[in-house]
């Protein structure tokens, strides 16, 4: 977890003690299921530590405090569990469709004690009635599909001025040229673009965050 706390804090995330914790038991109990469920296809610690938690952290320094998350197909939890251990007063629902996935989600969150977490088995391509009515503050999907889909099924969950975390990979000013037109249609702005590199890894990457300004 030395990596993890002094990588994040150079990037803008100073994590307690207690969020180190949280960090651990999840790397173990993830490292554990999946020897049996394949819920990545890292098998080494570090990589785990690196390509999954710190670049979920990424955004964090950007994130209110409070309000309403979703996670799209958030997998073993990527990104949205480690939102919700730095970022504790999101109410977050992570949505996953599958149910091995599901149970260890399940069993993490009851062996963290995180409080104002919901696993949803679905899909957001169904338009999910379980989704909150009113909207998210804090939409994210990563490794799910590429920008314009992602757009395309969030985008009507996203409240007026909620932020839209969307993580680009190596090719991230592509991306973002590309989908400029659809981000004027559907009322989105860029209002971080986020450019990094991993420990060890050669290729920057980006995520960014795209502010809903219109309905």
């Amino acid at each position: 977890m030395i990596l993890l706390r002094d990588a994040a804090l150079d990037r803008g995330t100073e994590l307690t003690g207690e969020q180190l914790e949280l960090f651990r038991i999840y790397l173990d109990e993830l490292m554990d299921w999946n020897k049996h469920i394949n819920l990545t296809g890292l098998r080494h610690r570090n990589r785990v530590v690196v390509e999954l938690f710190l670049d979920s952290l990424m955004p964090v320094p950007y994130l209110p405090e409070r309000g309403r998350l979703l996670d799209v197909g958030t997998g073993a939890g990527i990104p949205g569990l480690p939102f919700k251990i730095c970022r504790p007063g999101l109410e977050s629902d992570l949505l996953e469709p599958y149910s091995k996935k599901v149970s260890f989600l399940k069993h993490v969150i009851r062996l963290m004690k995180l409080d104002g977490v919901e696993v949803i088995r679905d899909r957001i391509e169904k338009g999910n009635k379980r989704l909150d009515p009113n909207g998210y503050d804090v939409i994210t999907a990563r490794a799910l599909a590429d920008l314009a889909q992602i757009i395309k099924w969030c985008v009507i969950h996203l409240k007026v001025h909620g932020k839209l975390v969307g993580f680009l990979g190596r090719n991230g000013e592509e991306a973002l040229e590309r989908n400029r037109q659809m981000m004027n249609e559907y009322g989105l702005e860029p209002t971080q673009i986020i450019r990094y590199l991993l420990p060890g890894r050669g290729s920057e990457r980006t995520a960014v965050i795209l502010e809903k300004i219109a309905i």
